[in-house]
C-alpha cells in the first residue's frame, strides 16, 4: 500500500493539462493502486494524477463508500444549472468555498483491462467528476469561482501557513 503525498498548489503539476494513458503496462496499474490507495484515507472524495506529482490522466473516488478508478476520462455529460456547493481540494488546504457545479455528471473512460467505464452521478459524485477532470485539465477549483470569491481565495492561499 503506497498512500502518495498530495502536491499543493503553486507546484506546475497542477496546471499542466495530463497525457492520456497510450498502454496499460506495469506502471498504469501501480499509479492506479496508488491512486486508490490515496483516495482510502478519511475524509477524501477523490485524487487525481497530478495531485500525486504524475501528469498522466487518470483519477480515483471514494464517494460513500464507492472506491473506484477511471483512466483517460472525459467529462461527455452535465445537466442542470451549476449550483454552488460547498468545495475544497486537498491541493489547497484549509480552504472551503461555494464552487458552481452541474448537479448531474457523467464521465467516460477506462478501466485497466482496456474496457470503457461510465462513471456518473448526482450530488457529492457529479461534484467529485467535475473537480477530479478539472485537475487533468490543469485547473484547480479556485479557477471556477466568481471573482470576488477567487480574490479572497487567494488571499486566503497567499496567508496560510503552507503557502
Amino acid at each position: 500500500m503506497t498512500v502518495r503525498p498530495i502536491r499543493l498548489f503553486g507546484d506546475p503539476v497542477l496546471k499542466a493539462p495530463s497525457t492520456p494513458v497510450d498502454g496499460i503496462d506495469d506502471g498504469v496499474r501501480a499509479l492506479v493502486q496508488d491512486l486508490l490507495d490515496t483516495v482510502e484515507l478519511p475524509g477524501r472524495a477523490g485524487v487525481a494524477a497530478p495531485q500525486i506529482g504524475v501528469g498522466t490522466r487518470a483519477f480515483s473516488y471514494n464517494i460513500d463508500g464507492d472506491i473506484g478508478y477511471i483512466l483517460n476520462p472525459v467529462l461527455v455529460e452535465v445537466r442542470g444549472e451549476p449550483e454552488l456547493m460547498g468545495e475544497g481540494c486537498l491541493s489547497v488546504p484549509g480552504l472551503w468555498h461555494e464552487t458552481p457545479r452541474h448537479p448531474y455528471a457523467k464521465v467516460v473512460g477506462i478501466d485497466l483491462d482496456g474496457n470503457e467505464v461510465v462513471v456518473e452521478g448526482e450530488g457529492l459524485m457529479a461534484q467529485a467528476l467535475q473537480h477530479e477532470t478539472d485537475h487533468l485539465d490543469g485547473k484547480l477549483f479556485l479557477d471556477r469561482l466568481p471573482p470576488e470569491t477567487r480574490r479572497v481565495a487567494m488571499r486566503q492561499v497567499r496567508e496560510s501557513d503552507w503557502f
